[in-house]
C-alpha cells in the first residue's frame, strides 16, 4: 500500500486508471513556487523535468498579469482588444521576419491539427511523413500518425515515417547516414504520390526529443526540408518541447538544427501552465488559408492568455533566460560528459541549451532497466527527471527555464550519486 492509495482508488474511479503516472509510488504534490514542488507529506522536490512552468511554478508576474486581466475583461477575437495585438506583435518579433502571422489555439494539439488542416488544404494533398517515434497530439488526425505512444489508431495510410538517426549509436561515417537517411526521405516521397496521397507535410520537433534527443547529421533537417518542398509539401516545425529558448542559443529550435520551416507551431511553455498555443506563418499561407475559411477558437487569442503570454516572454528577457539556459548548459554537458567515462553503462550525453540526457546502453544494446533505476533513484533524492526514446533509456532532463545556478549543482550531484546507486548490480 503506497501512502496515497485512497487518492489513487479515488483517480481511478473517476478519470479512469489509463492515464499513466511517474514513479513507482506516484507523488501527490500540492504547491510549487520557482523550481520547487511541495508534497502532501511537506518534502519539497527540485523540477529537472518540467518545461510547462517555463518561468517558473506560480511565476509571480505571470500570476499578477492573469489576475489583473481576468478581473478586467476576458472575451474572444470577435472583438478589437489591444492586448491581444500587443502580444501577436510581440512574439512574431522573435521568429524570422517572413514568419510574420499567428493564430491561437489551446493545445499544442490543436495547433499541430490545425497545421495539417493548412498543409492540406494548401497543397491539395494528404500525405504526411513523420518520425518512426514521435508524438505530437491526441486529435484524430495526430493519432493516426503517432509512432511514439501506444494508440488504437493504426498508422494512416497516408503517413510515411522514417528513422531518425543517432551518431553516437552508429559507427558509419555521418556523411554516409546522412545520404542514407534522405534517401529514406526520398523513398517516402515516391510511395506518397504513388499511393495517390501526395506530400502535404513534414511535422518534426526540431531536436527529435521523443525520440531521445539523436545526434543527427550536420543539414539532415535543411536536407529533408528542401525536399519536403521539392514535392509540394509544407515543412512544419513542432516547437512543443523546443522552442521559447531552450537550446540557450536560439529562441526556436528549428533556427538551432538549421530547419527553415513554413509552419510553426507552438505550445506548453507558451502560457507557463495557463492553456495557450499558436501557429506561426507568413502571409502568403495565412491568406491562402484564412480567405476560404471562417477560422474562429471560442478561447484561442483572448485577452487573459496574451496577458500571461506576454508576462512569459517579458521575464525571459528581464532575466536573460536564454542566456542562462546557454551558460548551464555548458556546466551541465561538462559534468555529462564526464559521467560518460566515468559509467560504462552511459553510452552518451545529449544536450541542447537546458535539455539534456544520458543515453544508456550496455555493448550496444539500450539498457532501459539502468535508467529507469537512475529516475527513481533522484527521486529519492527528492529530484525530478524521466526518460524517453524508443527504447526509454535516455535520461530525460528538461527543467522550467527558471532553473538557476544554485539548482544545478543539486541535481547534479544527486545524479552522480544516483549513477552510482542504480549502476551497481543487485546484491553487489
Amino acid at each position: 500500500m503506497t501512502a496515497h492509495t485512497d487518492l489513487i482508488a479515488r483517480r481511478n474511479a473517476t478519470i479512469g486508471p489509463y492515464s499513466p503516472l511517474f514513479y513507482a509510488e506516484p507523488l501527490h504534490f500540492v504547491s510549487a513556487r520557482g523550481v520547487w514542488l511541495t508534497e502532501a507529506n511537506g518534502e519539497r522536490y527540485l523540477d529537472g523535468y518540467n518545461n510547462v512552468p517555463h518561468v517558473g511554478h506560480a511565476n509571480e508576474r505571470v500570476v499578477a498579469a492573469l489576475c489583473a486581466q481576468a478581473g478586467t475583461l476576458n472575451i474572444h477575437t470577435r472583438y478589437l482588444n489591444e492586448r491581444v495585438i500587443d502580444y501577436s506583435e510581440r512574439l512574431l518579433a522573435t521568429f524570422a521576419p517572413e514568419l510574420d502571422r499567428v493564430l491561437y489555439g489551446n493545445s499544442g494539439s490543436e495547433a499541430n491539427e490545425l497545421a495539417l488542416r493548412i498543409s492540406r488544404q494548401l497543397t491539395g494533398s494528404t500525405g504526411v511523413i513523420v518520425s518512426d517515434y514521435s508524438y505530437h497530439g491526441t486529435t484524430i488526425a495526430l493519432a493516426e500518425l503517432t509512432t511514439g505512444l501506444r494508440t488504437r489508431e493504426p498508422l494512416g495510410a497516408h503517413v510515411r515515417s522514417i528513422r531518425i538517426p543517432d551518431l553516437d549509436a552508429d559507427p558509419r561515417p555521418e556523411a554516409d547516414v546522412l545520404s542514407e537517411t534522405l534517401a529514406d526521405i526520398d523513398a517516402a516521397i515516391v510511395s506518397l504520390h504513388d499511393a495517390g496521397y501526395g506530400v502535404a507535410a513534414s511535422l518534426f520537433d526540431p531536436l527529435f526529443s521523443t525520440e531521445g534527443m539523436p545526434r543527427v547529421p550536420s543539414g539532415l533537417l535543411a536536407g529533408i526540408a528542401d525536399r519536403v518542398r521539392a514535392a509540394g509539401g509544407l515543412v512544419i516545425a513542432d516547437e512543443v518541447q523546443s522552442g521559447f529558448g531552450r537550446t540557450g542559443t536560439h529562441m526556436w529550435g528549428h533556427e538551432y538544427a538549421g530547419m527553415r520551416p513554413d509552419i510553426v507551431t507552438l505550445g506548453k511553455p507558451m502560457g507557463n501552465g495557463h492553456p495557450m498555443s499558436g501557429v506561426v506563418t507568413s502571409e502568403a499561407v495565412l491568406d491562402a488559408f484564412g480567405s476560404r475559411n471562417e477560422f474562429f477558437n471560442t478561447f484561442a487569442g483572448n485577452p487573459v492568455s496574451a496577458a500571461v503570454g506576454e508576462a512569459v516572454l517579458l521575464e525571459m528577457e528581464e532575466h536573460d533566460l536564454m542566456a542562462r539556459a546557454r551558460s548551464l548548459g555548458e556546466t551541465a554537458r561538462a559534468r555529462f560528459d564526464a559521467f560518460v567515462e566515468q559509467y560504462d553503462v552511459v553510452r552518451s550525453a545529449k544536450s541542447a541549451g537546458m535539455f539534456l540526457g544520458l543515453d544508456f546502453a550496455i555493448d550496444g544494446v539500450p539498457d532501459p532497466v539502468a535508467a529507469r533505476r537512475v529516475v527513481e533513484e533522484m527521486k529519492r533524492r527528492n529530484v525530478l527527471i524521466s526518460r524517453i526514446g524508443r527504447d526509454e533509456s535516455v535520461l530525460k532532463v528538461r527543467p522550467p527555464l527558471a532553473f538557476g545556478p544554485d539548482e544545478l549543482p543539486i541535481l547534479l550531484d544527486a545524479l552522480a550519486a544516483s549513477l552510482d546507486a542504480a549502476t551497481v548490480p543487485p546484491g553487489h
